[in-house]
């Protein structure tokens, strides 16, 4: 190389042209380029040499402007064509001898530039270039096709992000679907997602923080989630809509439904007087309750269960499909069912004035309360009110005339609640809320502790009881519940504290938790000695379980589950009922720290529980007035059944934290005992 040399070489991946200026010790070189910028090469560094003449490096532009006329990447495709056939290798000098008929030095480089440039019809080896198979070619005009197309979509993709941003009407693409999706999952699970990466192209592209919460504000500001999008729900992937199959197989059970397998053994119970109690929200009505006189004087109670049952085989979509969920979520904001509304709401559920199908269970209980006797019947019943547990306790209150049924069922159930106590039967009585979001006002309501729920519960467990024997006497795996007997604190410490709230936590804290078996065993607060839970089965598995084997029992047809697949069954349904309770508690927590985030300027009543952490003044306060419990760091002199006055100075339900401010400086204000 010689001064006067135009050279091409690259500059942060950026092609630049330049004229050897002067050698630089053995093997490097001084170049200009045309503003007059001095840069040191090696010869490697050089990617094309312009020969057959010299320059100066103000020359440069006009060199470039005689090249650019010829820097057209269609004319490959014509020398690609005479060239692949022969595989006939080719240098700049004769590619441009080829392509313009003409060796000048502008011609050559326009020649390398192209080649250089070219990701499609040739390769490079060496000095030369080789051209590509047709094959090869043709494959990678696949890949810039759908390259291109993907750009395409991405820069439409930006475009209606950017109308939906300023309030515009956007029709979603299904090429969209992926970005928002990855979206969703980045804002759920943060660095855990997978696939992150368009969500963070996005979010760049956007110019906002490549953060969780960022992804989860713009989900918002699209209008695609609620800022009370509850990623409890999310995290958990629990499913929230049915699949189109699932609901097509619920239409045609509704408008075809299938043989009654228990249409010979069911009992005619349509004569019977039945109470249905509940919430006024409830829509899945799955228990009743009867009180038949008989001819010998005594009085026989009836629970009645929906049979849900009687709608699905053991194995079918449906059956699998509740399977799936396990059981039905209560949240503030709404349902997530365990059969789809369509039936859970209709035929599967006890609906007032309609001939339903049920399991009944006939009790007739001895003088204290014990069960002296009881049947189990596959039912045709016809509830005859549907009640609100306000209605009963009303009706209870008034002693309403002609309703002389209700009355006895209450009068057994305080018996039975006391034959429990007998039998070591442990009461909690802590106040529980209900929390309800509609049209984003909250509701909260303390649920009292009233005769009417107390019937219903006492009821409910008698059933249990009763189908727990059953299947007891009859060697059938079900899911029977235990509980270990607790080891409370000595009598005398319990007295120590406040009656009330403050001492039923302190048992509560010792309260082991249930457990699910298929060999029967005692459940110690329930002071029962084997126990089941058949009451639900239109929204918790377990129940439905229980309905499947007894059923099969009292027909005398195999049992649809064996041993081994109702303990297999019984591990999976528990692990995804435990995680949906998460669910309910986290987003009822949820919810009560926005209520009081909205309530900032209200004075609450709030009673010492319990420390946590006592050596850190953080104990655990009941709102009364709301029936939450919560944490609290004392400022002030304070002891369990304490009673103070609090203030929210500052909640963030979304990052799960609340604190308070104690208000007044008074003396502490025991509970009363």
């Amino acid at each position: 190389m010689e001064k006067g040399t135009l050279v091409e070489f690259r500059l942060h991946s950026d092609r630049r042209l330049a004229v050897l200026e002067r050698p630089e010790g053995k093997k490097h070189w001084i170049v200009l380029d045309e503003r007059g910028q001095s840069y040191t090469l090696h010869p490697r560094q050089v990617t094309y040499t312009v020969t057959g003449q010299s320059y100066k490096p103000s020359e440069i532009p006009q060199f470039l402007k005689e090249v650019e006329a010829y820097l057209d990447p269609s004319s490959l495709e014509v020398a690609w064509e005479l060239l692949v056939e022969d595989s006939e290798t080719v240098d700049p000098a004769g590619m441009a001898l080829l392509l313009f008929s003409d060796q000048s030095p502008p011609l050559c480089y326009a020649a390398h530039y192209l080649l250089s440039e070219d990701k499609l019809y040739f390769k490079q080896k060496g000095d030369h270039y080789e051209p590509r198979s047709a094959t090869q070619v043709a494959e990678l005009k696949h890949q810039l096709t759908v390259a291109g197309q993907k750009q395409r979509e991405w820069q439409e993709f930006l475009t209606r992000i950017q109308q939906a941003l300023t309030d515009q009407a956007v029709e979603w693409q299904n090429s969209d679907r992926g970005r928002l999706e990855a979206l969703e999952r980045f804002a759920t699970l943060g660095e855990e997602a997978s696939h992150r990466t368009p969500a963070l192209e996005t979010l760049a592209a956007l110019g906002r923080p490549e953060t969780p919460q960022a992804g989860f504000q713009l989900l918002v500001d699209l209008g695609l989630w609620s800022v009370h999008e509850n990623l409890f729900v999310r995290r958990s992937q629990i499913p929230t809509q049915f699949s189109t199959k699932v609901l097509e197989v619920a239409k045609r059970c509704l408008e075809s439904p299938p043989p009654d397998l228990d249409v010979e053994g069911r009992l005619d119970l349509t004569g019977l007087k039945v109470y249905t109690i509940d919430d006024e929200s409830t829509r899945e009505i799955d228990d009743g309750v009867s009180l038949e006189y008989l001819e010998d004087g005594r009085q026989k109670l009836w629970i009645h269960i929906a049979d849900p049952t009687r709608w699905i085989v053991p194995g079918d979509d449906l059956d699998l499909e509740a399977r799936r969920r396990s059981t039905t979520i209560y949240l503030p904001t709404g349902i997530i069912p365990m059969f789809p509304p369509e039936l859970a709401t209709g035929p599967m559920s006890l609906i007032q004035g309609k001939i339903c199908y049920a399991l009944s269970f006939g009790v007739i209980l001895d003088e204290s309360g014990a069960i002296a006797d009881y049947q189990i019947q596959t039912s045709l019943i016809k509830p005859t009110y549907r009640l609100t547990y306000e209605d009963v306790d009303e009706m209870l209150e008034l002693g309403v005339l002609g309703e002389s049924e209700l009355q006895a069922i209450a009068s057994w159930a305080k018996r039975r609640q006391t034959w429990r106590h007998s039998q070591g039967a442990i009461s909690i009585n802590m106040p529980e809320s209900s929390i309800k979001v509609h049209d984003d006002e909250i509701t909260i309501e303390v649920l009292e502790v009233s005769q009417s729920r107390q019937l219903v519960a006492e009821m409910m467990i008698l059933a249990g009881e009763v189908a727990a024997r059953y299947g007891q006497a009859h060697n059938l795996a079900i899911p029977f519940r235990n509980q270990t007997q607790p080891e409370l604190p000595p009598e005398e410490e319990l007295l120590q504290l406040p009656a009330g709230p403050v001492r039923s936590c302190a048992i509560r804290r010792c309260m082991p938790r249930s457990e699910m078996s298929i060999t029967p065993a005692r459940h110690a607060s329930l002071g029962l000695d084997t126990y089941t839970q058949v009451t639900s089965p239109i929204r918790r598995y377990t129940d439905l379980l229980a309905h499947f084997q007894i059923k099969a029992h009292l027909r005398g047809t195999p049992l649809p589950f064996s041993v081994e697949e109702m303990k297999e069954l019984l591990m999976s349904v528990g692990a995804v009922a435990q995680e949906a309770t998460s669910v309910e508690r986290q987003t009822n927590r949820y919810w009560g720290l926005e209520y009081l985030r909205r309530h900032t300027h209200e004075v609450w009543q709030a009673l010492v529980l319990r420390w946590l952490r006592e050596h850190e003044n953080l104990a655990l306060i009941l709102l009364e007035d709301l029936g939450l419990e919560l944490a609290i760091r004392l400022t002030k002199a304070a002891s369990p059944g304490d009673r103070m006055e609090v203030k929210v100075t500052y909640a963030d339900p979304r990052q799960d934290t609340i604190q308070f401010q104690q208000l007044l400086d008074r003396e502490a204000q025991p509970a009363a005992s």
